[in-house]
């Protein structure tokens, strides 16, 4: 078991869409476990807002990552989708693969209260979906979707097609995937999910569920919606007014527009349901080899700086990078 300090590395965003890897010296607590990281995984879509500088100054306190250093918009060391091994602490951790909501670091050192143990039945590659479908199942209970309904989810991002496929689980339900990028097809099908380019031959839906970041896709998603349907925003659209469409048919209709945030527990589960015990679920749900479809990409961790600008280029095809240690 290693003890005492080590040096380690830790990816950072040092200015405006320039990346950097720093040297950093961290040693356990007593009670706290030292974790060897295995794959980190990139969010496209939160940590492009961080890597063009576009956290709003009214929102740098609430998007603070867990275990962030630095200050927006920068330099900042940031990331939550950290899978590593623990090398030592907690006995009845180590040698046990854990997921942690930690930024792209080497070696990291965490109380155990802030480490998932991972699923004999999850591959640990597979886990830095974790806060992703996180935030998919979160959205799925802010929808109030149930078996049965017709749910449209526009935007076939990662946490796009990780909300489809939860919800093409649920007994009877017809989803459909609305995305402009048809090489997003082949996953929705075997996720068991309809896929349309423009949403032609979609409407009346009970739930329509936003997660491309534009405001062409959020007003889709109200056009799809059906008499008194539920729209939730799960997108979340950085520094910038986004355009809604709320003239038209939105009020005759008497639509829901309801905002979907990983940050609390959905209202309604609020009462029985922790962090805890949401993350725990959100891994186990992932057991499902097609989700190996939402991984696009292996970097190693060492060519992380030169290689991030091309994954959060306008038109990069990739839905989630690893970046591998």
């Amino acid at each position: 078991m290693r003890t005492g300090p080590i040096t380690t590395r830790a990816l950072w965003y040092v200015a405006l869409r320039e990346c950097a890897l720093n040297e950093l010296t961290i040693e356990a607590r007593p009670g706290e476990a030292l974790v060897r990281t295995l794959f980190s995984g990139i969010s496209r879509g939160t940590e492009r807002l961080v890597f063009e500088g576009r956290v709003p100054a009214s929102e740098s306190e609430r998007m603070r990552g867990p275990n962030m250093a630095g200050a927006f918009p920068f330099p900042v060391k940031y990331g939550y989708c950290a899978v590593g091994i623990v090398e030592a602490g907690p006995e009845m951790m180590v040698g046990r693969h854990v997921f942690a909501l930690h930024p792209h670091q080497a070696h990291f050192a965490l109380p155990p209260e802030q480490l998932t143990l991972l699923p004999a039945s999850l591959p640990p590659r597979r886990a830095v979906l974790a806060a992703n479908a996180e935030t998919a199942l979160n959205a799925l209970w802010d929808a109030g979707a149930g078996p049965g309904d017709r749910i449209a989810v526009v935007g076939a991002g990662v946490v796009g097609l990780l909300v489809a496929s939860l919800a093409a689980r649920l007994p009877g339900a017809d989803v459909t995937i609305i995305d402009i990028d048809t090489r997003r097809a082949g996953i929705a099908a075997s996720l068991g999910c309809r896929f349309s380019s423009n949403g032609e031959g979609v409407s009346d839906c009970d739930v329509v569920i936003h997660t491309s970041a534009s405001a062409a896709g959020l007003n889709k998603a109200i056009s799809l919606a059906g008499f008194e349907g539920t729209v939730v925003e799960l997108s979340w659209h950085g520094a910038g007014d986004t355009p809604v469409a709320l003239g038209g048919a939105f009020h005759s209709r008497r639509l829901r527009l309801v905002s979907s945030q990983v940050g609390h527990v959905a209202t309604a589960r609020r009462p029985r349901w922790d962090y805890a015990r949401r993350m725990a679920k959100a891994l186990a749900l992932l057991a499902d080899d097609r989700l190996d479809a939402l991984i696009s990409a292996d970097i190693p961790f060492t060519e992380a700086p030169e290689r991030l600008p091309a994954l959060f280029a306008p038109g990069s095809p990739h839905l989630t990078a690893v970046l591998t240690y």
